[in-house]
Order: C-alpha cells, then structure tokens, then sequence
C-alpha cells in the first residue's frame, strides 16, 4: 500500500499496461493502418511506453528502499 501513495508508481503502472496492449496489438494485429512500410507503429510506441515505465517503477522502489 505505501507505493500507492507515489504517483510514480502510479503512471508507471499505467504505462506499462498501455504498452502490455500495444505491443499485443503490434505482434498480432496485421490489417491495420498503423502498419505500412515505415514499420508497426504501435509496436515501437510499446516497447517506448514500456522503458518509460520501468524507468517510472524503478525510480519509485528506489526511492522507498532508501527510506
């Protein structure tokens, strides 16, 4: 419960379900706009979103096993 109270953990939290969904959505979904020569969009927002929330959840665990 004390890591409920850092909104760190919050939004990474909420990242890395975002990210869960659309790296799913990169690897399994072939008829969508988002997927043309340039590569699968919602593949590499996945995998960004999910450094972005390990870099959220590790700020936060980090700073409540320092006190």
């Amino acid at each position: 419960m004390k890591y409920l109270n850092d909104l760190r953990f919050i939004i990474g939290l909420f990242f890395l379900i975002v990210s869960l969904i659309l790296i799913f959505t990169g690897f399994f979904v072939h008829n969508s706009p988002l997927t043309d020569q340039s590569g699968n969009l919602n593949l590499y927002t996945g995998i960004g979103m999910l450094t972005f929330s390990a870099l959220m959840l590790a700020a936060s665990i980090a700073n409540h096993q320092d006190s």
